[in-house]
């Protein structure tokens, strides 16, 4: 098994968690995967992590997720790194995936905690240990504890962290103290990569240390989330408040449409349709909006647009 080694250059920057195009059928949308990545690319991303929540991995089928990792690796040329999603309830299935992703060229694999299962954190130390050991791809960990039910407390990112392969961590659980214990308990650890998942919170933390962010939002506007990113590491302060705005009025307005927990999926997805960027169609349970909601989200993002397309197209 190829060894990976921890000197390599750690990543950093804004790494869009790439939604998964889709047809109306289910099938991927080669095309429009084809039209995201160099979408992404052309806005200055800094990787493309894909199979993660914004690209609706549970919902799709085994074969489209396989297809889907083929396809971004062969589409990317290596111009950027690709992370991979293989977060499974299968310890198995996610080492296939993880297998998947390396002979297709990808630099990282992504696992959240398995969910369903009750399990106490030396139990998940252990499955985190025995996924790295089985696969030679380098790992990230990712903390979303709002949909696996189970958060990866501090001591055990430490002790992950010392494995060989676990090369970082990507937080989604908005929580300010956990992010900055691990800043502090691991600062000693430069090597070891400290990204958050809201972008809300992002600019904050790269401000007190963190990596970047994998932000769902750079999938419509990379350029602004790229510009949010450089402006809070080089301590622009005006720059940082005008786009740190502007990504807050996009969560607060495209984000917020209907009154669906998924408000944030559905409304993305479908603004990036206005943009040509995928069509407005989900793995089930999701289901795209109503033309009236369309409407009123078509509205919102026509005013967003107006204000960043120049800067952020």
């Amino acid at each position: 098994m190829t060894q990976f080694s921890k000197t390599k250059e750690p990543l950093r920057g804004i790494v869009p968690p790439m939604v998964t195009p889709l047809n109306a059928d289910g099938s991927l949308d080669s095309e429009s995967v084809e039209k995201l990545i160099e979408h992404l690319i052309a806005g200055g991303v800094h990787g493309i992590f894909i199979l993660g929540t914004t690209g609706e991995f549970s919902g799709l089928s085994y074969r489209t997720r396989k297809e889907l990792i083929r396809q971004t690796c062969s589409l990317v040329k290596d111009r950027v790194p690709v992370l991979v999603g293989v977060t499974d309830v299968s310890i198995e299935e996610s080492i296939d995936l993880a297998e998947i992703a390396a002979s297709a060229g990808a630099y990282a694999v992504v696992a959240a905690p398995p969910f369903y299962v009750n399990i106490d954190q030396k139990e998940l130390y252990s499955y985190f240990k025995q996924l790295a050991d089985s696969i030679s791809l380098p790992m990230f960990l990712y903390n979303m504890p709002s949909h696996t039910k189970l958060t990866i407390e501090v001591d055990t990112v430490v002790k992950l962290a010392a494995h060989e392969r676990i090369i970082g961590l990507k937080d989604s659980s908005a929580h300010a103290v956990y992010f900055q214990s691990l800043c502090h308990i691991l600062k000693d650890q430069e090597d070891f990569v400290l990204m958050v998942g809201p972008e809300e919170m992002m600019a904050e933390t790269v401000l007190m240390g963190s990596f970047g962010g994998v932000c769902g939002g750079a999938n419509l506007f990379p350029k602004l989330y790229v510009e949010l990113y450089e402006a809070a590491l080089n301590r622009d302060f005006d720059k940082l408040k005008s786009c740190q705005h502007a990504v807050m009025e996009i969560s607060r307005t495209i984000y917020q449409v209907g009154h669906y927990k998924s408000s944030y999926m559905k409304g993305l997805k479908t603004a990036m349709s206005f943009l040509g960027l995928c069509q407005p169609q989900f793995a089930p349970p999701l289901y795209p909006f109503s033309e009236a909601e369309e409407l009123e989200l078509r509205s919102r993002f026509e005013k967003i647009a107006s204000s960043l397309m120049p800067q952020s197209s």
